[in-house]
């Protein structure tokens, strides 16, 4: 707990006074995104960049490391200056294939994950999630929107690579399944009603397209 106690500790001071959190931060870009076509997320364009940049440009100040975790493309995501990690456990097994390498590959203790489709991340994110661990006595935990978790929003330890491999390993469920075996804290974000807008289509994207940087959105 001490851990947690200091990264709490540095969350509580402001953004413009403290340095990033001593956490990895890890945007999961290997999925198959059949509702796209089977289109790459992380490379669909808004606003004249591609989806991944936007995700980069939010989450790197808040993070003492930043991975990008991807399966294909991956000479494109390493011109962003971040180290690329591919799935260990191959055949796109979802999220917690990437999530499992990040937990592997992370040089701190926390691996604070978002998807690659995340363009309106709050610049308190990293924040709050950690400041949710100490309040909560949590070992883990993950963003909640209108009483629905979003699992792949979460902070994670890696002490908890194991655990996860053995459960890949057995073919258990998803995520959401997962964390809820960790009792996770639950950060609730009703104060950032755009933020989880999920890209999964391409009629998604362009209405995101449409309203971005219009007052409904926070290019």
């Amino acid at each position: 707990m001490a851990l947690i106690s200091s990264l709490t500790d540095h969350a509580k001071r402001s953004d413009s006074l403290a340095p990033p959190l001593a956490v990895t931060g890890v945007i999961l870009a290997g999925g198959r995104a059949t509702r796209m076509g089977g289109r790459d997320k992380g490379l669909l364009p808004l606003a004249g960049e591609p989806l991944i940049a936007h995700s980069i440009r939010r989450l790197q100040p808040q993070v003492a490391e930043l991975l990008i975790s991807a399966n294909r493309h991956l000479a494109f995501y390493q011109q962003f200056g971040c180290r690329v990690i591919r799935d260990s456990e191959r055949g796109f097994r979802g999220p917690l294939a990437g999530i499992l390498t990040a937990l592997q590959a992370a040089g701190t203790p926390y691996v604070l994950t978002v998807p690659c489709d995340s363009p309106r991340l709050p610049p308190d994110y990293a924040r709050r999630m950690v400041a949710a661990l100490a309040r909560d006595q949590a070992t883990v935990s993950v963003a909640c929107y209108a009483g629905d978790w979003q699992p792949v929003f979460a902070l994670l330890p890696v002490a908890l690579q194991d655990d996860l491999a053995r459960y890949l390993a057995a073919g258990e469920g998803g995520v959401h399944r997962w964390l809820r075996r960790h009792q996770p804290a639950v950060v609730a974000f009703a104060d950032r009603p755009q933020w989880f807008c999920n890209i999964n289509t391409p009629d998604d994207l362009a209405w995101l397209e449409a309203t971005w940087g219009n007052g409904r959105s926070e290019p």
